[in-house]
């Protein structure tokens, strides 16, 4: 079976309570649509796992890139040759709007790692996918973490830029792909944003499938089947918070 989640965002018991309650194994497939890291208790743990699993497809989602194109630079020895001009004004602005942004967790966890874990997660998330298509009984699943800033119907995946997939907000009121067959699966909002009962669940309509339930925000962790259309929750154990 091929599953996807979202937007794990360090809900580490969650992550393992969900793989055990889908009964996921190595026959299976898990795509993961980026957020792994910040805000919840263990994303190191999180991103550690998926990496240990070559049966998971990561499509990189906004938090991941604001933790690679910071920490790539601060991951890099400072010696006397390059202390003066390694850092720009840029990188300090990156860091900031990452910590506001739920980074100090990441950042925490993974300032204490070894130098070649450190390297080998920032290799992680430099590899994974913008996108990621699968196709099931002449179906077409396009799946993104945030949506597709700029869209036409005609235009290419792979003409779009990694930014437009992963900062900008679908519209869930709106159709993207007047062929039924094609489906956009989406993470990044909050499903309590786009239901109508305001509940934490996968939410479909449109054409669209929403996958963030906002587990850390006490919300649920959500994984949707494939195969079968079936979805399966796991409580989150994190306070619940009101996300706007």
């Amino acid at each position: 079976m091929r599953y996807v989640i979202s937007d794990i965002h360090g809900c580490y018991a969650e992550y393992l309570e969900l793989l055990d309650k889908i009964h996921f194994s190595d026959r299976d497939e898990l795509y993961v649509l980026g957020d792994a890291m910040d805000r919840g208790p263990d994303p190191i743990k999180v991103i550690q796992d998926l990496m240990m699993r070559s049966n998971v497809v990561y499509v990189v989602g906004n938090h991941d890139y604001m933790m690679l194109r910071t920490l790539k630079k601060l991951a890099v020895e400072i010696t006397e040759e390059n202390y003066r001009t390694h850092l720009t004004s840029e990188d300090f602005q990156n860091w900031y709007y990452w910590m506001q942004d739920g980074g100090r967790v990441t950042a925490d966890q993974f300032r204490v790692l070894p130098r070649d874990e450190q390297w080998e997660i920032l290799d992680y998330l430099g590899d994974a996918q913008v996108y990621a298509l699968l196709e099931d009984r002449g179906r077409q699943f396009i799946m993104v973490h945030a949506g597709l800033r700029g869209f036409k119907e005609y235009k290419a995946l792979d003409e779009y830029d990694v930014s437009d997939f992963i900062f900008k907000r679908t519209d869930y009121n709106k159709r993207y792909y007047q062929d039924p067959g094609k489906i956009v699966v989406t993470g990044h909002t909050p499903t309590l944003l786009i239901r109508p009962d305001g509940l934490p669940l996968i939410y479909q309509g449109n054409g669209q499938i929403a996958l963030d339930c906002g587990c850390v925000f006490g919300g649920n962790l959500a994984a949707y089947c494939i195969e079968t259309e079936e979805t399966v929750y796991v409580k989150s154990r994190q306070q619940r918070v009101k996300k706007t």
